[in-house]
Order: structure tokens, then sequence, then C-alpha cells
């Protein structure tokens, strides 16, 4: 068994913001900076290693107006098809890196209220499970599943097989759900989205 080794982070960060009146997510304003840029911190005071980062609506505007450094930036052409084809890409990245690592923890870019100390605590729950390649932990608020989730590399396949359009992991999750270990966060983050106007609030 195994529990060493480098877990990356997974940022979906493509999303064109439809509801938002097509306001790109990853450029929403958060502390006075682009809202991708906290996501990647979060990851990073978790513990991940590297970061990659899926881009789509107005990549180019989030390269020029972000600061990604650092980061592997990775350009979904298909990011209108929904967040499946950006965990693909992003997977698909991953799995192709110089630096190849064991697990990836994935993080969405609209929940600026999850911390780093959430994604901590699913790396170090998959740790103490001492088989990191083939682990799957998920981070829950009050009982409910949500983000950040942790996949060992032997399952980036199989996620990546079963990713709908706008499902993402949910079907792998679900088919998966008894071997997922939960650990609960809603001590140190919530985990709301940022999908329409009146969401706009939780960067306040």
């Amino acid at each position: 068994m195994n529990s060493h080794g480098e877990v990356a982070g997974l940022l979906l960060a493509a999303g064109g913001g439809r509801r938002l009146g097509g306001r790109p997510k990853a450029l929403l304003a958060y502390r006075g900076r682009p809202l991708v840029e906290h996501a990647v911190a979060v990851l990073r005071a978790g513990g991940c290693d590297q970061v990659h980062v899926v881009l789509g609506a107005a990549a180019e505007e989030v390269r020029e107006r972000a600061d990604l450094a650092g980061c592997v930036l990775v350009d979904n052409p298909h990011w209108a098809d929904g967040m499946g084809s950006s965990l693909r890409a992003g997977l698909a990245s991953l799995a192709a890196s110089a630096r190849l690592p064991t697990a990836a923890v994935i993080g969405l870019v609209d929940q600026p209220g999850v911390p780093g100390a959430a994604v901590a605590r699913v790396i170090a729950t998959a740790r103490e499970a001492d088989d990191l390649p083939s682990a799957l932990v998920s981070a829950v608020y009050g009982g409910r599943r949500a983000h950040p989730v942790l996949f060992g590399a032997s399952r980036w396949a199989g996620v990546a097989c079963s990713a709908g359009e706008d499902r993402g992991a949910r079907t792998y999750l679900r088919e998966h759900a008894e071997q997922t270990v939960l650990v609960e966060c809603g001590d140190v983050g919530d985990p709301a989205d940022i999908d329409t106007p009146a969401d706009l609030r939780l960067l306040d």
C-alpha cells in the first residue's frame, strides 16, 4: 500500500456563467482579484503540489488578467458542453504530466466558501487510508456531499468515462458510493456555488 506521492489540484474554471448574463465565473471579482486566483490559492493552501486549471469561456482574457503563475493551464474548446468535458480535459492533462500525481483533488472555481482547510482535510483522510492511488474521498457539509473530491490516479480513467456533460463525476460517485470516504467539512466551509445574480452575494 502507498500513502505517499504527489497530490495535484484540478480546478474546473471554464464556465461561461450563462445564468449570470454571460459573465465567465473565473473572472468574477473577489477581494479585488479574479475569482480563479482565489480558487488556485485554496488548492495550494490545502496541500496540492501542482495545480491544473481548465479554462474555457474567455480563456484568453483569463490568461491576461489572472495571475496563474506556476499552474498548468488546460484549454477546453468544448467547455460549453458542460462540466464533464472540462473534467475529462483536466484528467487527461494530469495523466500526461511529467510529474504524474498519485491523486488529484477536484475543485470548482465558483465556490468561494470552500477553504484550504477542507482540501487539507480531504487529502489527509486519503493519506490515512494508506492506498492513495486508489483513494476516493469527498467532503460533506452537514452530511451532504460536495467539493472538494479526491480521486486516486487509478480511478481517473473510470471517472473520465462516466463524466456526463453537466454531471461531472456525479455518476461515478453514485456508482461507487460504498467505496467513498466522506469527510465532514461543514465546520470549516460552505460549498454554496455562484450560478445566478442572487448568488453574487457570496463574493462580498
